[in-house]
């Protein structure tokens, strides 16, 4: 599937990557995904797309950005979008699959091999470009959940699919890896 020799770039849809390895039971270890996919061959550029919200204090994905960004690679955010729905209700939205497609056909003349994670079928057109121009693209996913995190069109139009189940031994997270949290310590000498 990859040849040593390959120029490979990483496409990950954050969101998406996100919910397909929770939605099979693991938790990704981004430096041990680096690591797999720089000893299949030459790893030129490894993405990482989400979207933020930018009005709160605290974003719980701001820590794994911050991280991605010093440790090799190139991390694309844009703001959520906020909108209220026919119905009144608030929602938020986030798409980052333009961004996505158009750093993928910028790149594409300096790869061999592209790796898409994400199962998002509006991929599809994006991975038959890429292929017209080419280069081998292989998508990330599962087939193990009911009903299969990847659309059908997608993996079938990829060169290569690649269940995420079969790399959780080899990019998993080991829960023993956790550091565990202190305790604050409690000031208070009263205890009797």
């Amino acid at each position: 599937m990859f040849d040593p020799r390959e120029k490979i770039a990483l496409f990950i849809d954050g969101a998406n990557l996100y919910s397909t390895a929770k939605a099979i039971g693991f938790d990704i270890d981004y430096k041990r995904l680096l690591k797999e996919f720089q000893s299949t061959g030459y790893l030129l550029r490894a993405y990482y797309y989400t979207a933020l919200i930018e009005d709160s204090e605290y974003s719980s994905i701001r820590p794994l950005i911050d991280w991605l960004d010093y440790n090799g690679y190139k991390v694309v955010t844009k703001p959520v979008k906020e909108f209220v729905d026919s119905s009144g209700r608030r929602k938020v939205k986030g798409n980052m699959d333009i961004e996505l497609a158009v750093d993928a056909m910028e790149i594409v003349e300096n790869v061999d091999h592209i790796v898409l994670f994400s199962g998002d079928g509006d991929f599809r057109s994006l991975v038959e470009a890429l292929q017209r121009k080419g280069r081998k693209v292989s998508v990330v996913s599962t087939l193990q959940t009911q009903p299969p995190m990847i659309a059908d069109d997608l993996r079938r139009q990829a060169d290569h699919f690649i269940d995420l189940a079969a790399l959780a031994n080899k990019i998993g997270r080991d829960p023993s890896e956790r550091t565990p949290r202190t305790p604050v310590a409690d000031d208070d000498d009263d205890d009797y």
